[in-house]
């Protein structure tokens, strides 16, 4: 009985690890932050995102009672936006700007490391916004919560396998100050697939077609990224959980009638 509370208590220290890492959602006081927890805790990140995109999901739901369903959009991106901090979303502009301005891999690395927004930090974030409010802004409002969900989910479980399959590149003072996942196991990709895909069985068979582009773009994303620098760093996964969150909705507003 013993073994089993311990256990418990560990996973809950590792959920509230990934939480605290990926949003600005207080943990209890009884957790004790430990940067010894951040790799294991890889298996919940895809949980978080169904935290994440259920806050999405509810404010959507509760401003379009009120309001038209292209405000009830944005009032949801809002809500998402500030309960990350904008984490993924600095990572994407941080990706624009190093890829898009840098040549050889440490121009690259040391342009992402900038905390000032580029040219193409701009215009890819501000692209990227737009595209993910007009994709949300086609799908039926009836379905589009439980999208939500599913998106904030998947997108963070392709965003992990990054770490599953490629190298992190980054090895400087900078990055030992921003303490990152860098390792995960085979059980814990597995752990963070079943949390990806629990939202997915709300919805009917058709929406699991849209595991092929998500999969496509994570996989296209991971062969850029080790072309052009070798392997991953934390902007990195950011950027792939936007692009991957934008395909899935992008798919998901299909007319396939």
């Amino acid at each position: 009985m013993s073994q089993l509370k311990t256990y418990f208590s560990l996973q809950l220290h590792l959920f509230f690890t990934a939480l605290t890492f990926f949003t600005r959602l207080p943990a209890p006081k009884w957790v004790n932050y430990s940067e010894d927890y951040l790799n294991p805790s890889v298996r919940y990140f895809s949980l978080v995102g169904v935290l994440v995109g259920g806050i999405g999901a509810i404010v959507f739901w509760l401003a379009n009672l009120l309001w038209p369903t292209a405000v009830a959009i944005l009032l949801s991106m809002i809500a998402t936006i500030l309960t990350t901090g904008a984490f993924h979303e600095d990572g994407f502009a941080d990706s624009c700007d190093g890829f898009g301005g840098g040549w050889g891999k440490m121009q690259v690395l040391n342009i992402m490391k900038d905390s000032r927004i580029g040219a193409y930090g701009a215009v890819g974030i501000g692209f990227m916004l737009a595209l993910k409010f007009f994709a949300l802004n086609a799908i039926d409002p009836q379905i589009l919560p439980w999208l939500l969900i599913a998106g904030h989910s998947l997108s963070r479980f392709a965003s992990t396998t990054l770490i599953y399959t490629c190298q992190y590149v980054r090895e400087d003072a900078l990055s030992k100050a921003k303490p990152l996942a860098r390792k995960m196991s085979a059980g814990e990709l597995l752990a963070a697939a079943l949390f990806a895909l629990m939202p997915l069985l709300l919805l009917t068979w058709r929406y699991w077609l849209l595991l092929i582009p998500v999969a496509i773009a994570i996989w296209l994303l991971g062969r850029y990224f080790v072309r052009r620098i070798g392997g991953y760093t934390g902007d990195c996964l950011g950027a792939a959980q936007q692009v991957t969150e934008v395909i899935f909705y992008l798919f998901a507003s299909i007319n396939w009638q």
